[in-house]
Formats: C-alpha cells, sequence, structure tokens
C-alpha cells in the first residue's frame, strides 16, 4: 500500500534574514523614475538634492549640514572621519556595527582605533564612557578619546530611549568628545518610541548622525548629518577620498525626499516593528522556542535547537546570532505582510515537531 505524500508547506515570499534583503518601497522605485529625466549637474548640485537636504534639516529640526553617500559602512566611516583626527579613538559598544560588521573599516580607512566595550544589551550608558574615556588622556603612548558612537535601535534591537542618550551626550561633551549616532534603523527607533527624529537626536545633544536609508525602504543611499554644522568643514573632502562621492547624487537625495514625504518611511518602520511583535507572539507559543525578550524593533532574537535551526535555514534563510548558543535572529521589513509571519510561524512549528518544510 503506497503511503500519500507529506504535503510540502512552502516558505514566505519575504525574508526573515534582514531589511537589507527586502526590496524598495514603490515611492522609493517611483522617485528613481521621475528622476531620470534629462540632464543636471553632478555631484549633488541639483534641484533633488537641494530639496533633500531641505528635508532633512527639517526632520531634524537645525540648520545641519547633510550629504550623501552609497551604504551604511560608508557613511559611517565618512561621519567618523570628518571629525577625528589620526591618534584619537571611538568608543563604543563591543556589538556596534563599526566594530563587528565593517571589516575593520574605521580602523583601515581611518587609522583611528575602536575602543569597544562589554555590554550586555548593546547599549553603552554613561559610567561606561567615563571609565573607557579617562584611560591615557594627554599620554603620547595612548589614543586619546575623541568620539562615542551609538546605535539606535542597536544591534540588539534595544532602544535608547531620549533621556539615556542626553546623559550619554552629556557626560560626552564633558569629557571634550563628540557624539556620534549610527541611525541605520533610525526610523525604526523613532516609529517605536513614538517620538520625532529631533528627540532622539538633536534636542538631546547628538552631534553627528549616520542616517540610514536603505534598511528605510530605500534602494541604496544614506546621509550624513552634522547637526552642528561647524563640525563638517572636512566631510566632503573626506567623503570624496573614502570613494563616497556619488556623481549621479540625485538617484539618491530624490529617495530619501520620497521616503520621508508623510513620513513614509516611518510608517513603513512602523509596519515592520509590528510584524516582529507578532512574529515573537506567536513564536513565544511554540514549545521549543525561547525568546530572549520582546522586540522593542523589528528584530526577533530566538533560541531553539541545532537541528531545528538548520532545517528552518535550508528553508527560508536567516542568520544565525549567538551560535554558541544556538540563538539566532529573525527580521522583519516593511514588504513582510502577516502572512508571511503566520507562513513562518507554520514552519517553525512544523520544525520543532520533526514534520518535512519545502
Amino acid at each position: 500500500m503506497q503511503l500519500p505524500e507529506q504535503s510540502v508547506l512552502e516558505p514566505p515570499l519575504s525574508s526573515f534574514a534582514s531589511d537589507n534583503a527586502a526590496g524598495a518601497l514603490p515611492e522609493a522605485i517611483a522617485a528613481l523614475a521621475a528622476a531620470n529625466v534629462g540632464g543636471t549637474p553632478a555631484y549633488g548640485d541639483d534641484p533633488w538634492t537641494r530639496s533633500a537636504i531641505q528635508s532633512i534639516q527639517e526632520l531634524f529640526d537645525c540648520p545641519a549640514q547633510v550629504g550623501f553617500c552609497w551604504g551604511g559602512t560608508g557613511a559611517n566611516v565618512v561621519a567618523l572621519g570628518s571629525v577625528l583626527k589620526r591618534h584619537q579613538s571611538v568608543i563604543c559598544s563591543e556589538q556596534a556595527h563599526i566594530n563587528q560588521d565593517e571589516c575593520g573599516a574605521p580602523e583601515a580607512l581611518l587609522g583611528v582605533k575602536l575602543v569597544d566595550l562589554p555590554t550586555e544589551d548593546a547599549k553603552l550608558r554613561p559610567e561606561h564612557i567615563v571609565a573607557a574615556a579617562s584611560v591615557g588622556v594627554g599620554s603620547e603612548h595612548h589614543v586619546q578619546p575623541g568620539v562615542v558612537s551609538i546605535t539606535q535601535s542597536t544591534e540588539s534591537g534595544t532602544l535608547y530611549q531620549p533621556a539615556e542618550i542626553a546623559a550619554i551626550a552629556e557626560v560626552t561633551h564633558d569629557h571634550g568628545m563628540l557624539l556620534h549616532l549610527d541611525g541605520a534603523r533610525l526610523a525604526n527607533a523613532a516609529a517605536a518610541l513614538g517620538v520625532s527624529v529631533s528627540a532622539i537626536t538633536s534636542e538631546v545633544g547628538v552631534d553627528v548622525v549616520s542616517m540610514g536609508g536603505t534598511k528605510a525602504g530605500m534602494v541604496f543611499g544614506e546621509a550624513v548629518v552634522f547637526l552642528d554644522e561647524r563640525l563638517g568643514g572636512e566631510f566632503r573632502f573626506v567623503r570624496k577620498q573614502l570613494a563616497q562621492l556619488p556623481s549621479k547624487m540625485r538617484f539618491i537625495s530624490a529617495q530619501f525626499e520620497a521616503i520621508l514625504k508623510d513620513s513614509t518611511w516611518i510608517s513603513a518602520a512602523s509596519h515592520a516593528n509590528q510584524m516582529a511583535a507578532r512574529l515573537a507572539s506567536g513564536a513565544a507559543k511554540i514549545d521549543g522556542v525561547t525568546l530572549r525578550r520582546h522586540p522593542e524593533v523589528n528584530s526577533v532574537f530566538a533560541t531553539l535547537d541545532r537541528d531545528v535551526i538548520a532545517k528552518l535555514q535550508a528553508w527560508s534563510f536567516f542568520w544565525d546570532w549567538e551560535e554558541s548558543i544556538n540563538e539566532v535572529r529573525w527580521m522583519t521589513s516593511f514588504d513582510t505582510t502577516e502572512a508571511d509571519v503566520d507562513r513562518f510561524l507554520a514552519g517553525v512549528r512544523a520544525a520543532v515537531a520533526g514534520e518535512r518544510l519545502g
């Protein structure tokens, strides 16, 4: 007697590996097409770039100096390189993207040292900074602290409250340093906190921001925003030297203008956050799945058996996070649907139960 074939569960359409794996917002695609008309001066001397700069200044509620770069690592390196001297250091969490996921770009390209500090939740606190900034000050045998870099939201999916950033800014400035904010997921943070972008940047003492566009729904492009415009005097030269000056800049600027209009990027980020909450709520009910915490933004961190992880990754890929403890990361984005979440949860249930996946 031939047994009936077990039904095959197809993977979700969207990826839970990264918000970089998502496509682009329709508004960003339309903006690219709309900007693709005729000739215009290169390197940012165009109406799209002027308009986008004004929109970003309004977003941060200050006369910031704004420039555009190709990608997130480039934006971080250009931002730091514009305000640091070669004998200075950057104080950051050991989990910071600039420390773990940029192939040593700040050190290699700028010649500066990263002082990475252990943190439980990827968040720096004032006491961390005071301790690190007090080592070797004035000694020619030691790098001198120049910048504190925080990430909002963090690599572990945690958030800084406005008051926490203000406290960090105060101690940073008291020690003669500047505060850099890696805002690759700045939209997710603002949406989750229910505050304006300025409330977690310019209003609380941040000096320079790497503003994410790609993870916010653009095809490519990031912005470097000097909230004190006097700090950006070297920016144009540093950007060019680090190969981050886009010649056809209008195609980045037009996308920024489009996603900022009517707070489209915040709405998109809010949706991504909501999908992460839905995913976490469902996963928490599955025996064999343990969540680190309820998600604050669009990332879910879960622990599963290794064989279950391998089966799921072959079905719908996602990244390991802390492999030593079988912790993985699931990311949602603007294009994640409820159906995608429910399909992925069905896959998790099936994998835990030892059932077949597609």
